[in-house]
């Protein structure tokens, strides 16, 4: 056995477990851990003899979740290979960017995205080898099924693979105009396992995971430990409340984790007055702050606690956690660090600051992330000379070690758990022949939590409607970056450095 065969293991310990639930096929695919090994490793042997995948190639999917994306993670696993997840809610000249930069040479596809990948082999500057998942596929393209009918069911391994080696590539938002690409190694993957154990998982946890596998929300904060323990893992194609609450009450679901907005939309679902949640033994929150009026209308209709989580990407990715008992009593916290994360608050100069001090947040420990994908410049800005990593969010922490987020990275803004960056949504403003001067900030709102609003100076004697600007940005970003408004403005709040002041240009917005 080598690092990297996780599922190879796991068929050792618990064969006849059952491993994955994928309530998103039609009919349902339940597997065993030996069934789902015997699986990955046709995935991996065809990888490796038909498609010529080494050791640090990369493969890519760009697909709704499913078991797929969890093949091609193990596989790439087994091979020493780099799983590359792709979002599929970006805009197709955004996947090509993000292609020409990681080269990988095999991409796994949902049929839906057929069109977008005939336009993407057509517009990249490489050849890449296309299969699909169900219906049909691009030309060339060959179906999965015959992947895993050509492959073998004998164990592949990578011997030469160690801890440091990248497992796969998480994308984070761009502050410039291309996510960047957080290379994740197994010693990273490992240790967020244990992290999340020592806090959370016991044996028999059953896990329904509703976040993308393209995040790592999905891939990791509990997926990635309940292989390693050897429990059950339930995925969906994507969030549906209804499937949701049946899911957990005919499986008898232990841990759930979702962000606010789909707690909130769960209380809204037909079947939310009977559903019975009793075998949950927890839910856990993240990507912001849960309400306290939702906290008490769980616990007391349906008797759920919950635990608010903390992380990011590069990092973990869980970093903090706050306990059910202390969900109201410390509300707004994030919680306090995980075991093996070491944690400081300072100031410009890198200064440590003590109790209920505003300053950076900085990291350090074994679960961090080994830089940026092709981007040597991005990874050693992360990273200060003592090893420490600077997250660029305001925190401070209360006299029992309680840390809150007071602000967040320069102005990016979260909007449905998505980060959002305005600078990659104004350099697409400013390609158009009317814009002279745009800002793009995040406003409130109750469904998403905050969306974009569009600031624009227009050139003099120019026009453009606020709907003609919207269909703009649409044609050329992911439809959730896209700001909800455009506001025509005659002139920003500027600073003496002459750069907008973005604070104030919010402020203008909230009530």
């Amino acid at each position: 056995m080598y690092i990297g065969d996780y599922l190879g293991r796991r068929a050792i310990y618990s064969p006849e477990k059952l491993a994955i639930i994928d309530a998103g096929k039609m009919p349902e695919l339940r597997l065993t851990y030996r069934q789902w090994n015997e699986r990955v490793n046709r995935l991996a042997h065809w990888l490796r003899h038909e498609a010529g995948i080494e050791k640090g190639d990369r493969v890519a999917i760009l697909a709704k979740d499913g078991i797929e994306h969890l093949d091609c993670f193990f596989a790439c696993g087994k091979l020493g290979a780099i799983h590359t997840a792709l979002n599929w809610r970006l805009h197709w000249r955004e996947t090509v960017a993000i292609l020409e930069n990681t080269t990988p040479k095999v991409l796994i596809y949902s049929s839906e995205f057929s069109g977008d990948v005939t336009k993407i082999q057509a517009a990249i500057s490489y050849s890449l080898f296309g299969v699909f998942l169900e219906g049909e596929g691009a030309d060339g393209s060959v179906p999965y099924h015959f992947v895993l009918d050509e492959g073998r069911e004998t164990a592949v391994t990578c011997p030469s693979l160690t801890k440091e080696d990248t497992a796969c590539l998480i994308f984070t938002g761009g502050t410039t105009g291309l996510p960047k690409g957080a290379q994740i190694s197994h010693r990273m993957i490992n240790w967020n396992v244990l992290n999340t154990v020592i806090h959370d998982l016991h044996h028999d946890d059953i896990y329904l995971n509703v976040f993308p596998l393209f995040h790592a929300g999905g891939l990791f904060a509990y997926t990635s430990s309940q292989i390693v323990f050897g429990n059950t893992t339930i995925i969906t194609r994507q969030f549906d409340p209804k499937q949701v609450l049946n899911l957990i009450e005919r499986e008898q679901v232990t841990v759930f984790a979702a962000v606010p907005t789909m707690y909130q939309m769960l209380t809204q679902a037909k079947n939310w007055q009977t559903a019975v949640l009793s075998s949950l033994r927890f839910c856990t929150s993240g990507g912001a702050p849960l309400p306290v009026p939702l906290v008490e209308q769980y616990q007391q209709e349906k008797g759920v606690r919950f635990k608010q989580g903390f992380g990011m990407t590069e990092y973990g990715p869980g970093l903090f956690a706050l306990p059910a008992e202390d969900a109201i009593r410390k509300a707004g916290s994030i919680g306090r660090p995980n075991f093996f994360i070491d944690v400081q608050v300072v100031d410009d100069k890198n200064k440590p600051l003590g109790p209920n001090e505003v300053g950076e947040l900085v990291l350090k420990g074994p679960s961090g992330c080994s830089g940026y994908w092709n981007n040597p410049e991005a990874s050693a800005a992360a990273y200060d000379d003592e090893g420490w990593f600077h997250t660029g969010d305001l925190v401070r922490y209360d006299d029992d070690l309680y840390f809150y987020v007071v602000d967040r990275k320069k102005d990016m803004f979260i909007s449905g758990a998505e980060n959002i960056y305005p600078a990659e949504i104004e350099a697409v403003l400013y390609k158009h022949p009317a814009v002279h001067m745009c800002a793009v900030v995040g406003v409130p709102d109750e469904k998403w939590g905050e969306v974009g609003k569009a600031c624009v100076i227009l050139k003099p004697d120019e026009t453009v409607t606020e709907n003609e600007l919207i269909a703009f940005m649409q044609a050329n970003l992911a439809r959730y970056k896209v700001p909800k408004s455009v506001t025509f403005m005659d002139e920003f709040p500027i600073s003496g450095a002459g750069k907008i002041l973005k604070r104030e240009l919010r402020e203008k917005f909230v009530d």
